[in-house]
């Protein structure tokens, strides 16, 4: 139960990006890059400092590698696949594989709809890697939902401005981000399931959840920091680095 409140309140953080936006606008390029900068810092951390050790420590050094790997390829996978779109062109937003779903609604709109149903599915593993920290210990549990939320937030800024833009009320743009962000312990409900397998399993997991976090670090949240604002991502991605390995 702890881990799925965990996971939902890093999950409901993409809808914080929504009441951000509706109250104060769209927030500088200084100051997400920064953040998005600190988000890519921490989930390294975790990941080479906290997951993989623990990883190699419950399970075996092939098991880590290969859950590595099998977190790694998913992504990859899902960014594939699954429509998404990135910050680092904020007023020329561009959605990659979009020409798989092609509903017969308002261009802005289904740009919106779009990045909601990727960012959905991008939660799923999210949640799992939460889940598996949490079976670790709770502080790295912790640590990683914190992480996550801190990424989700510019996540949330992604979808609302498409979806306001293509005439959707606020109300109706914060519940399609909530129920979004809902994915995350939908996803942590699903690892709970395999957990109690065996410390195999578990070690396998924080494997796979740093493949899935360093992907999503180095495809996402490192190229849209520098793309704002290299010297400031830089410091962000420093200063997580370095909380995160002072305080794991």
């Amino acid at each position: 139960m702890e881990s799925l409140i965990y996971s939902f309140f890093a999950g409901i953080s993409t809808s914080l990006g929504v009441i951000l936006l509706i109250i104060f606008g769209k927030p500088n390029e200084k100051v997400l890059s920064i953040l998005l900068g600190f988000a890519g810092g921490i989930m390294l951390a975790i990941s080479l400092f906290e997951l993989m050790p623990e990883s190699v420590e419950l399970g075996s050094m092939s098991t880590a590698v290969i859950g590595f790997l099998l977190g790694a390829g998913m992504m990859f996978l899902l960014d594939k696949v699954v429509p998404h779109s990135h910050l680092s062109e904020p007023d020329d937003l561009v959605v990659e594989n979009g020409e798989n779903f092609k509903p017969k609604i308002n261009p802005m709109l289904r740009t919106g709809y779009l990045i909601l149903f990727g960012i959905a599915l991008h939660n799923l593993p999210e949640g799992l890697a939460i889940g598996a920290g949490l079976e670790s210990s709770q502080e790295l549990g912790i640590f990683i939902a914190i992480a996550i939320a801190l990424h989700n937030i510019p996540e949330g800024l992604a979808m609302a401005g498409p979806l306001k833009a293509g005439g959707l009320t606020s109300g109706k743009i914060f519940i399609f981000t909530l129920i979004a962000g809902l994915m995350t312990p939908v996803g942590t409900a699903i690892g709970l399931v395999f957990f109690s397998i065996s410390p195999l399993f578990v070690g396998g997991s924080l494997a796979f959840a740093a493949g899935a976090m360093v992907y999503i670090v180095n495809d996402e949240l490192i190229p849209q920091a520098n793309a704002m604002n290299s010297h400031l991502g830089n410091i962000g991605i420093l200063a997580g680095l370095v909380l995160g390995f002072v305080l794991l």
